[in-house]
Order: C-alpha cells, then structure tokens, then sequence
C-alpha cells in the first residue's frame, strides 16, 4: 500500500498535510529499515503518525549530528542555535493549531499529536536529550544514561502509545512501552559504538566499562585498529545482558495492545532483539561491520506477524 492509500484511510486530506506526512514517509523507510519493515504490518490508517513521529525524531537527530547547509561541520554553537529555533517552533506548532511550521516534519507530528492528545511534554523531553548530545560525551552511571534515555528513547515508546492503542489503561502500558523504546536504543548503542565514538560519544555506562578495565582510550583503540580486546568484549557482553533484561521488562506489553497493533510491536521487538543477536553471535565485534538482521530471518520474523494482522482485521469486522 502506498503513501496515498494510507493517508486515505488516515482520513488526511489537505494537499500540503499530504506532502508533510509523505516526507516523514521517506525518512522512516531511508533511516529506519528495521522499524520501518514493522510498521508495513501495522493498520494502514495508523502508519502516517508513526511516519512523522519517526520522522521528526530522525530529523532532529540529523540536526544534532548531520552536516551544515554547505556540507562543513557546524560548530556548537551553531547547532545549539538551531536547536533552540526548532524547538521554539515545534513549541508553538504543538500549542497554537493556527501555527504554520517552517518544517514539514514539524507541521505533521503536530497535526499526529493533535489527532492522537499525545502530551506536549514528551516532545520537551526529546528535545532536552538532543540538546544534551551537543555536550555531553558520556556518562558516569547507568542511572545517568537512564536520564539521557528517558528523553531520547522512553518518550518515543510513550508517544507511540495511543497511535497503537491499548486494551488497557494508558497508564498500566506505559511502563512497558517505554521499556521498548529504551531496549531498541540499548541495541543501538552496543551496534553503533564505533560510530558514536567518531562523534566524541561513549554512551556505555564509565561504570560498566570501567569495571572491565576499559577506557575511552582503549575503545578508539579497538575502533582505530578494528580489532577486539578481551576486557572490551566482556564490557560489551555485560551491556547485552542489561540490554536483554529490558527487553524482557518490554514484552508483556505487547499484549497490552489493541489486537490489531500486536504485530507491529512484536515484529519490531523481534528484529531489534535479532540484531542483539546478531552481535553476540559475532562474540561482540562491533569494529569490523554494522550489524543487522539477514533479509531471510527478518522475512521469516514478519510474515507470521502479517498473517496474525489479517487474522485480527478479521476478527475486528
């Protein structure tokens, strides 16, 4: 189904909305692939407000981390000054319905907030984590990195909440909602050390590392040389066994859900757990690839979920 059929059935007419909900569209399928391929299981009249809430999430991301307007690195400065004008207009978009957005992104995830009553207040939450990553290279403690991650990834498990829906109280769901989007950034962080490395950041816990023996000095090493060391895997394989124990604290809540949203989160559950897989079988060398989930075991992961979908649209008429 394409973008103008699920726009259709999300009731979404004006041409301009159209056009802002078809960007957040095409940042979701280019930077979410995992994320993106749960979302097709997903009712078509539900996608366009996962689309813009990813789509503004990556948006920003790419603002905090993404090359300035001529393709040079902006300093600092520059990036918090954007940050501080975006955030004003998304604060304006979110509060005033007559408010134009300069963003497409923006103008569409505060038309999804107003049709879903998703609390301003998460969004706030967002932007504070991303505002945190111009500054702060790592983090002492994993209580620190909670912190950090309530903003950055619980808000987003939170947000998605009454787009999916729930059989539920909003209130029993949330724990596990933002469980799920704190276990799919976890993942992140331990495919993507090297990189984050690149941008000044070490988003492991000092205190798991440390009781390893490792340092920053000793993971640019590791990334430098693309080579593993003993005490950096056993680092690493601490941090998947925190990882995997949210993912357990995640889980019950998919059954939370309204029977038809069931299979999007499940499937994203099971492809980003795969990719925690996929490290632990390559024992912890994340130097040397990205990892990610092979097409034939994410095909098999999504179409037993695609046929619960058709048994739920069934059961729903």
């Amino acid at each position: 189904m394409g973008t103008a059929a699920e726009l259709d059935a999300a009731g979404i007419t004006d041409p301009a909305l159209r056009w802002d909900y078809a960007r957040c569209r095409v940042l979701h399928a280019h930077h979410g692939r995992t994320y993106y391929l749960a979302t097709r299981v997903l009712p078509a009249a539900r996608r366009p407000a996962v689309h813009a809430l990813y789509g503004f999430a990556r948006w920003i991301d790419d603002v905090v981390d993404g090359p300035g307007a001529d393709g040079a690195p902006p300093d600092t400065r520059q990036r918090r000054a954007r940050i501080d004008a975006l955030e004003s207009d998304v604060e304006a978009a979110l509060e005033d319905a007559g408010h134009t957005a300069a963003e497409p992104v923006v103008r569409a995830l505060a038309d999804t907030a107003r049709r879903y009553d998703i609390p301003a207040g998460y969004f706030r939450a967002f932007m504070a984590s991303m505002r945190a990553d111009l500054t702060v290279g790592h983090y002492a403690t994993y209580a620190d990195l909670r912190g950090y991650m309530y903003g950055s990834a619980q808000v987003i498990g939170l947000q998605m909440l009454p787009v999916l829906g729930t059989v539920v109280p909003l209130a029993q769901a949330a724990p596990h909602a933002a469980a799920l989007g704190e276990a799919f950034q976890l993942t992140n962080f331990l495919r993507d050390v090297a990189e984050d490395l690149d941008r000044g950041r070490v988003y492991l816990p000092q205190e798991v590392l440390a009781a390893h023996g490792v340092d920053r000095g000793l993971l640019e090493h590791c990334s430098a040389t693309r080579t593993q060391d003993p005490r950096v895997r056993a680092a690493l394989a601490e941090c998947a066994a925190i990882n995997r124990e949210v993912y357990r604290c995640a889980e019950p809540g998919c059954a939370m859900l309204d029977p038809v949203a069931r299979p999007c989160i499940r499937t994203a559950l099971l492809l980003y757990r795969g990719i925690l897989d996929e490290i632990e079988a390559a024992d912890f060398d994340v130097w040397t690839r990205r990892h990610r989930v092979p097409d034939s075991r994410r095909l098999r992961i999504a179409l037993p979920q695609l046929g619960r979908v058709l048994a739920a649209r069934a059961l729903a008429r």
